[in-house]
């Protein structure tokens, strides 16, 4: 079993999955979203590294299924099911108790911002925010909590927070898992020997758009602001 060494191992997927396997990912990201104070934790990246190590963590688990398919699928479905059931408390937080959070003071486990980020993004997108949410760090911890307080249909919820939650999940870990299959095979390399730079490219791929809309619309609110003045 892993030990804690340093903070950057709160940032590295690998060492989740050697310190508590199954149950501790399972943990994770129902975190991300049902307690809402996961947004700094390796969503994205620990979903594909869990792909690359699903066998082995069926495996210690449940003993596995002498099936790589079958076992990743158990892996991911069990994913999901922690997403769906994440959201669903973050929704419901959301519409009891949402409203309050505008006037919560920030602190290490809560930042305003990223929930005014997560508005302005379910109200751009509407019902598909819940499902475009679901790959796009910070913003899916969040997203729940603002279709709660804006009174989304409970059932819309339910359906997209469950389509999103499977694409997001299987998606993830079988890209980990084949790829890694993929690499072995025709190329001889071992992406387990390759895992800080996976994770570096996979938390790239994920925060550069919101960095961009962030960026870009900073710069778009100052034009405004300018063009306000010149009138």
């Amino acid at each position: 079993m892993e030990h804690f060494e340093s903070w950057k191992d709160l940032l590295n997927p690998e060492f989740y999955i050697k310190m508590g396997g199954f149950w501790l990912i399972l943990f994770i990201i129902f975190a991300e979203t049902g307690l809402f104070v996961g947004f700094f934790l390796p969503g994205d990246s620990l979903l594909f590294v869990s792909g690359i190590y699903a066998v082995e963590i069926v495996k210690e688990t449940f003993g596995g299924t002498g099936s790589n398919l079958l076992d990743t699928t158990i892996l991911a479905t069990a994913v999901a099911v922690a997403a769906v059931i994440g959201n669903e408390i973050g929704y419901w937080f959301g519409l009891k108790a949402g409203p309050a959070l505008y006037k919560k003071e920030d602190s290490f486990l809560f930042k305003k911002k990223y929930l005014f980020q997560a508005h302005d993004f379910f109200e751009q997108h509407g019902a598909l925010a819940v499902i475009m949410a679901r790959f796009l760090p910070i913003v899916r911890t969040f997203t729940p909590i603002v279709a709660g307080i804006v009174k989304m249909d409970k059932t819309r919820f339910l359906i997209d927070n469950i389509i999103g939650a499977f694409l997001w999940s299987f998606s993830l870990i079988f890209a980990g898992h084949y790829l890694d299959a993929l690499f072995k095979t025709q190329f001889d390399i071992d992406l387990k020997s390759h895992l800080e730079m996976i994770i570096i490219i996979i938390v790239l791929i994920t925060t550069v758009p919101i960095i961009a809309k962030f960026f870009f619309g900073k710069k778009k609110e100052e034009v405004k602001q300018d063009a306000d003045i010149s009138k």
